[in-house]
C-alpha cells in the first residue's frame, strides 16, 4: 500500500455541476421519500408538506450559512473548522463529531433499503427479510467504499451515472401522478399550514424528520478542496441542490398525501414509493421507483461515505483525532485510512443492527437520532457564520439579511426543534442521537490535553480574510496561501 502523510486530497477534481450533482445525491430524494415518508406521515399526518416547507425556510438560512462560511475558509472538515475557529474549539469538535456519528448511523440505516429495494426487483416477500437485506445492503456498501477509495473523478463519475437515471424516473413519475384521477383524497390547501399539526411539539418532531430529508446537500463544503473555484462553487452548488430537492420533496409527499390512504402508508413503511408507482403505473410503475430508490440510495451512501471520511480526514490533519486518520493515498489522493476505519466500523454496525428488529423499525429509530445531530452541528454553523461576518453585518441590507439574519433563525430553530422533539422520541431514538455525541466528549478531551493545535485556532473574521488554508497538493501540508486575500463576499 503506498500512502504519505504529508500529501493533500486531490484539488481541482470538481466542477460546478459536479457539485450540484453531488449536493442533489447527498439529499437523495428517492431515498428519503420511501424510506422518511412512513415516518413522516406517522408523527405529522396530513401536514407532512407543511413540515417540509416550514423545515425548507431554517435550512437555507443554514445554507447560506455554510456558503459564506466556505467562501472566507476552505477546509475538508467544513463545520469543524468555522465552527472552532469563531464559537470555540470545543463545540467546532462536537459539531464535526456529530457529522461523523450521524453519517456513521446512516451508512447503518441506508444501506438496509439499498439490500431491501435490490430484493424487492426479483420477489416483493424477500424485501422484508432483514437478515437477506443485510447481506445484499453490504455488498452495495462495499462496492461504494472501493469507489470512494479510488477517487473524487470514480466517484462523481459513479453519481453521475446513477443520480442521473434517478432523477430521470421521477421527473417521469412527478408528472404520472398529477395526471392520475383514482385518488384517496381530494387536494387541500389545508396541508401548507398549522391546523394539523398536533400542537408545537407535534410540530417539533415533524420538523426534526423534515431535516432528515434535506440532510446531506452540505457534502459539497466537504468536497472544496477537491472543487475549482471552491469559495464560491460549492457554497452555490449547495443552495442549488437544496432548491432541487426541496421541489420533489413536495411533488411526491403532496401525491402520496392524494393517492395513497394512511392504510397503505402504515402498511408500507420502508416501500412507500413503490405502492405510489404502482398505484400511478400498474405493472410497471412499482418496479421502476424501486430502481430510482435503489440508486439513490446507493448514491446518498458514496456522498456519505465523502463527508465521513473528509471530516476524518480533516481531524486526523488536526491530530484531534488519531493522525493516522489524515493519510492519504499516493496514487488515489483519497484519505484511505480513514475510509478503511470507517467502513469497518459500519459494517459490524449494520450487521449487529440484523438483531434489532424489521426494517421499518430500525429505520424510524436512526431517522429520529440523526436528525438530533444533524440540528447540533447545523445550528452551529448558523451561528458561526454570523461571528465570522459580525464586523461587516450592518454594511448593506443584504448582508444583514442573508449572512445575519437569515441564518441565525435557521439556527435558532434547529437548536428549537432539538429541545422540543426530545419529549416526543422514543428512548432508543434519544439514546443514539444523545448518547453518540457525549461519546464525542472522550476523544475531544484527549486530544485537547496532547496540545493539538486546533485548540488554539487563528479565528475567522470576515472583515479581514486572512486566510491560511490547506493546499491539497502540497508535500509539507501546511503550506500558507491567500495571505491577505480579500473574501469573495
Amino acid at each position: 500500500m503506498s500512502y504519505s502523510r504529508g500529501r493533500g486530497l486531490q484539488a481541482n477534481v470538481l466542477s460546478t455541476f459536479d457539485t450540484v450533482v453531488m449536493a442533489v445525491a447527498g439529499s437523495a430524494p428517492a431515498y428519503s421519500l420511501a424510506a422518511t415518508t412512513a415516518v413522516l406521515v406517522g408523527a405529522v399526518g396530513l401536514a407532512s408538506p407543511a413540515a417540509l416547507l416550514y423545515c425548507a425556510i431554517p435550512m437555507l438560512g443554514i445554507a447560506l450559512a455554510f456558503s459564506h462560511l466556505g467562501r472566507i475558509d476552505v477546509n475538508a472538515g467544513a463545520s469543524y473548522s468555522w465552527v472552532g475557529r469563531t464559537l470555540h474549539p470545543f463545540l467546532g469538535f462536537i459539531s464535526g463529531w456529530a457529522l461523523v456519528i450521524s453519517a456513521t448511523i446512516f451508512m447503518v440505516a441506508g444501506s438496509l433499503p439499498a439490500g431491501s429495494m435490490t430484493l424487492a426487483l426479483f420477489d416483493e416477500r424477500l424485501a422484508e427479510n432483514t437478515a437477506l437485506s443485510t447481506v445484499v445492503g453490504a455488498a452495495w456498501f462495499v462496492l461504494m467504499l472501493c469507489v470512494v477509495l479510488g477517487g473524487a473523478r470514480l466517484t462523481v463519475r459513479a453519481q453521475l451515472i446513477m443520480s442521473g437515471v434517478e432523477l430521470a424516473i421521477l421527473a417521469l413519475f412527478a408528472v404520472l401522478a398529477f395526471l392520475h384521477t383514482g385518488n384517496a383524497r381530494a387536494f387541500d390547501w389545508s396541508w401548507f399550514g398549522f391546523s394539523h399539526f398536533d400542537g408545537m411539539a407535534g410540530f417539533a418532531s415533524g420538523a426534526l424528520i423534515a431535516a432528515f430529508y434535506y440532510w446531506g446537500w452540505d457534502v459539497t463544503s466537504n468536497l472544496s478542496e477537491e472543487t475549482r473555484n471552491s469559495r464560491r462553487t460549492t457554497g452555490l452548488a449547495g443552495l442549488i441542490g437544496l432548491g432541487i430537492v426541496f421541489l420533489l420533496f413536495e411533488v411526491f409527499t403532496v401525491a402520496v398525501n392524494v393517492i395513497l390512504s394512511s392504510r397503505q402508508i402504515a402498511e408500507n413503511e420502508a416501500n412507500v414509493l413503490a405502492v405510489l408507482g404502482e398505484e400511478v403505473w400498474p405493472g410497471w410503475g412499482g418496479k421502476l421507483l424501486i430502481v430510482a430508490v435503489m440508486l439513490s440510495t446507493i448514491a446518498t451512501l458514496e456522498t456519505t461515505l465523502i463527508q465521513v471520511t473528509r471530516s476524518l480526514f480533516a481531524m486526523g490533519r488536526d491530530r484531534t483525532m488519531p493522525s493516522a486518520l489524515g493519510r492519504v493515498h499516493r496514487r488515489w489522493n483519497t484519505p484511505w485510512v480513514a475510509i478503511v476505519v470507517v467502513g469497518s466500523v459500519a459494517l459490524v454496525m449494520f450487521i449487529a443492527s440484523n438483531a434489532l428488529g424489521s426494517v421499518g423499525e430500525i429505520l424510524s429509530d436512526a431517522i429520529s437520532a440523526i436528525g438530533l445531530q444533524i440540528a447540533v452541528y447545523y445550528g452551529l454553523a448558523g451561528l458561526a457564520v454570523v461571528v465570522a461576518y459580525r464586523r461587516t453585518l450592518l454594511t448593506s441590507p443584504a448582508n444583514f439579511l442573508f449572512v445575519g439574519l437569515w441564518p441565525l433563525c435557521g439556527a435558532l430553530f434547529m437548536f428549537w426543534v432539538f429541545v422540543e422533539s426530545l419529549g416526543e422520541l422514543s428512548s432508543a431514538a434519544i439514546a443514539i442521537g444523545i448518547g453518540g455525541l457525549a461519546a464525542g466528549l472522550i476523544p475531544m478531551l484527549w486530544y485537547w490535553r496532547q496540545g493539538s493545535d486546533y485548540y488554539r485556532p487563528a479565528k475567522l473574521d470576515a472583515s479581514r480574510a486572512v486566510e491560511t488554508d490547506y493546499v491539497p497538493g502540497e508535500q509539507d501540508g501546511h503550506a500558507r496561501v491567500h495571505e491577505g486575500l480579500s473574501t469573495d463576499f
